[in-house]
């Protein structure tokens, strides 16, 4: 289900996991990669595709959320304006809402725009993890210094859960360990 405005969203009676990054990040290939399912959530090249808050209800036990991207987009800035502040008011008053799964490109760390989102979450105290995508396109060296950067910035953050998570969408990498996590936030399964 995609929502473009507030009254348009679902009830929030199951948990929800949000995820959030910078326009061409990599969260749709993500939900893809995480459900096993290659068009779920549609993915482009052309930043800032996803302009509505899709929600994918999963067996009636979790519901994943992809957010449209911050940064750079592909679209009038009255778009941007728009869906920027239908996602700052969705982060910030989801009683559902488990946990962002904020996204980052292991090429670039935790950019001003990242840092940003992080100030949002800490100040709503909103529960996070940074979950580094594209780990496939960085040598072993330069994505164990974002871990280590990355670890110094989320020290200091009080709604950040401290454990980065490695994926890459393409290869497979890390996403039985997000898929995991994730379940672990899950509704029980209900007795036959």
């Amino acid at each position: 289900m995609g929502v473009a405005n507030l009254a348009g969203l679902p009830p929030d009676n199951l948990p929800e996991i949000a995820f959030a990054g910078r326009s061409n990040v990599g969260k749709s290939s993500l939900v893809n990669a995480l459900t096993g399912r290659k068009t779920l959530a549609r993915t482009s090249h052309t930043p800032g595709r996803t302009q509505q808050i899709n929600f994918f209800d999963l067996g009636n036990r979790i519901v994943l959320v992809d957010l449209p991207g911050y940064g750079y987009a592909r679209a009038s800035r009255k778009d941007i304006h728009t869906w920027t502040a239908l996602v700052r008011d969705y982060l910030q008053g989801r009683v559902g809402l488990r946990r962002i799964c904020l996204l980052l490109d292991s090429r670039r760390g935790a950019t001003r725009n990242d840092q940003e989102i992080m100030d949002l979450l800490d100040k709503a105290a909103v529960p996070y993890q940074a979950v580094l995508t594209k780990a496939d396109k960085v040598k072993t060296n330069e994505l164990d210094d974002c871990v280590q950067n990355l670890t110094e910035v989320l020290k200091k953050r009080p709604a950040a859960i401290p454990e980065i998570l490695t994926t890459s969408a393409r290869k497979g990498r890390g996403i039985p360990e997000l898929r995991a996590t994730l379940l672990g936030l899950a509704a029980p399964k209900p007795l036959v």
